[in-house]
């Protein structure tokens, strides 16, 4: 095997097709993104590693370096986390050193790249051993991609000499053979499938023989085929819940379908359409800054990148709306400077929906536009999604004004003796537990000896309110069905009402873990909240409830987390209990002049008055409005009835009034 003979095959079928023209572009459009590569590169030259790149996988904050008179311990392991040893081996610093050397035109990024690639060539062996650190099979898939690109950068080096692509092709060869091996049914629903697969597929596109070509890439594309079919649910979530696993797995997509674009590879309608829900999917809980939700094992990361690869490969303009205006530094080496101008060119849609329910996932996302000063509440009641899921049954995420006021915890690290349940259990997501018991129980960092089944109901606009509901079977050995409600009353108003159905005498806990960015303070029932661009109220007004202002801990990024404000309110009763909490906020400095309180509901034709376990309502006085919202726990109305609140009369078991607009009929949510 020559140098010619694997690189006979022109730019024109990979990612890197016209270097020249995209370094120009590169230097002049993204000077900040060029000084952050070349930074990178230079340490990668004397052997110092930081992850900090957008979609390392596991960031690093504490940088490894090796002696530079030593050969490189490609299983070094700082503590006992592996993850820096598997991020370690994904290689993705060596594209940096491809971007560094045609950004600078300095030769010692050619040197650095073949020293540290022949040195793992040569010295990492695949052994039973080494399978389980340097040669973990979900790091041979990753490193398929980065060598791949890599390689282009270097093709027409002088140091790429007959001997080292003799050694490149054979090593290649081999991470695809292995990944062929490997396969297994697991394979089907773990993200480790798409990943590996999306691997087998690059090094196929590399490989110089048509025939192994052809093997590799079709294996490949059967396999993600099924992948797709398993993973990805009707409504274009990945099923792990983790917005960050979803992304990998999109991005894997999304390169297959580019590389097969450029070789003419045909792709079943199959992945095309589990690529288009995918990215609608993103679409729908992007937030008003354009970062994904930190849900399950997710870090905080801007989606437009991948959104505007998917606009530019599904030509969709709806899509591009998502992404960039004009493709990113990362997007522009994989896609090159004709493929940014005609992404470019496209049309830019807003999309003819703003709030979404993703029914199959259970992810519901009630939002009030699409500006980045805009209101989100997004409320979970789906499956946990298995290892990378986290016990948020029940959570709600809130952002007003474009900031985050209640948020999920982030996932911090993989090592349960570093704190793996402090942002996996319950009580670091806004949910409820009873009697201190949760209702979902890790075994270690991956599998759970209990857990919760939800129990998906209703979801509904109109007239501008909204509602979703939801409950979880974690407690039906205890005898209580927990069941939460989240009403939006427009201009970021919200009830949230916890109906907690059981018998004898119990203890619920309520958590809300507000973001860093800002400070809670709380007292007689009611939470508030300032942030850097908002202030927020959470009025607590049910009965016999008692709160603590705790501290939480939320991570936004792999190994660094930092303390926030988690209230914990807690309720003892016998019986049927209910927790009903009133949101409102506002621009900072400017107070919300909001008050809410229980009132009864009546029987308007037996003339009773319902007791709490069976309807409640809220009088709800937000400046000059005033709203009234009717609970009912249960059916009231029998024979033939109305309900009435506050002057309030109408037949349903949600109801919203607005007095302004008229006290009878109101909008009902919920029959």
């Amino acid at each position: 095997m020559t140098a010619k003979e694997l690189f006979e095959r022109g730019n024109e079928y990979f990612f890197f097709d016209d270097p020249e023209k995209t370094t120009a572009v590169c230097r002049e459009r993204y000077p900040e993104d060029c000084a952050h590569i070349i930074r990178v590169a230079d340490e990668v030259c004397r052997n110092y590693f930081l992850f900090d790149l957008d979609h390392d996988l596991e960031r690093t904050w504490e940088p490894v370096t090796f002696p530079e008179d030593r050969p490189i311990d490609w299983e070094y392991r700082p503590g006992n986390d592996p993850e820096f040893t598997f991020q370690f081996n994904r290689h993705r610093f060596l594209i940096c050193l491809g971007q560094a050397y045609w950004l600078t035109g300095d030769s010692k990024y050619e040197h650095h790249f073949f020293r540290l690639l022949m040195d793992f060539i040569d010295h990492v062996k695949r052994t039973p051993e080494t399978e389980q650190t340097t040669w973990r099979i979900l790091e041979v898939g990753i490193r398929g991609e980065n060598w791949v690109k890599a390689l282009r950068y270097f093709k027409d080096s002088p140091l790429m000499t007959d001997e080292r692509a003799e050694k490149i092709e054979c090593c290649l060869r081999e991470h695809g053979e292995y990944i062929i091996q490997m396969h297994s049914p697991y394979r089907y629903i773990s993200n480790w499938g798409v990943m590996e697969n999306h691997g087998l597929f690059e090094i196929g596109i590399q490989m110089p023989d048509q025939e192994t070509r052809d093997r590799f890439t079709s294996i490949a594309l059967e396999r993600l085929e099924t992948e797709a079919a398993m993973q990805i649910f009707d409504d274009g979530v990945q099923w792990e819940q983790s917005p960050m696993y979803h992304n990998e797995v999109f991005h894997c997509y999304e390169d297959v379908l580019l590389l097969a674009k450029r070789n003419g590879i045909a792709v079943s309608e199959r992945i095309c359409d589990a690529v288009r829900r995918m990215a609608y999917a993103n679409l729908a809980w992007m937030r008003p800054d354009h970062r994904q939700i930190i849900m399950g094992d997710s870090d905080d990361m801007d989606l437009r990148d991948y959104m505007s690869i998917a606009a530019y490969l599904l030509k969709d303009p709806v899509l591009k709306f998502g992404g960039f205006k004009e493709l990113d530094f990362e997007s522009l080496w994989d896609v090159g400077v004709n493929g940014a101008a005609e992404y470019s060119r496209m049309e830019c849609r807003k999309p003819d929906f703003v709030s979404a329910a993703l029914e199959d996932s259970g992810n519901y996302y009630i939002r009030s536009s699409w500006n980045e000063d805009g209101d989100l509440l997004h409320f979970h009641c789906g499956t946990m999604g298995a290892g990378h899921g986290h016990s948020d049954k029940l959570h709600v995420d809130l952002i007003l004004g474009g900031e985050d006021i209640l948020t999920d915890s982030g996932r911090y690290t993989y090592v349960m003796d570093r704190g793996r349940f402090e942002f996996k259990d319950p009580d670091a997501h806004n949910t409820v537990t009873v009697d201190g018991e949760f209702f979902t129980q890790c075994k270690d960092s991956w599998e759970c000896s209990k857990l919760s089944q939800p129990v998906k109901q209703q979801y509904k606009q109109k007239n501008g309110y909204s509602l979703v509901q939801g409950g979880n079977l974690g407690y039906m050995h205890k005898g209580v069905f927990v069941n939460r409600k989240v009403i939006s009353l427009k201009d970021g108003l919200f009830v949230i009402a916890d109906e907690l159905y059981g018998q004898g005498k119990h203890t619920f806990e309520q958590f809300w873990n507000f973001s860093e960015t800002g400070k809670a303070v709380y007292e007689n029932g009611c939470a508030c909240f300032t942030g850097e661009k908002a202030q927020v109220k959470l009025l607590f007004i049910s009965p016999d409830c008692e709160g603590e202002m705790k501290q939480g801990k939320i991570a936004r990024h792999y190994n660094r987390y930092e303390t926030r404000d988690r209230l914990c309110l807690q309720k003892k009763g016998q019986g049927f209990q209910s927790m009903i909490t009133v949101i409102g906020g506002g621009k900072k400095g400017k107070e919300r002049q909001l008050h809410a309180s229980l009132v009864p509901v009546t029987s308007v034709l037996k003339g009773i008055t319902y007791p709490p376990s069976m309807a409640e309502a809220v009088e709800i006085v937000d400046g000059s409005r005033t709203l009234v919202v009717i609970l009912c726990h249960q059916e009231v109305n029998s024979p033939t009835d109305l309900t009435e609140a506050a002057g309030c009369m109408g037949y349903g078991n949600v109801i919203v009034f607005d007095k302004a607009e008229g006290s009878v009929g109101g909008t009902v949510l919920c029959y």
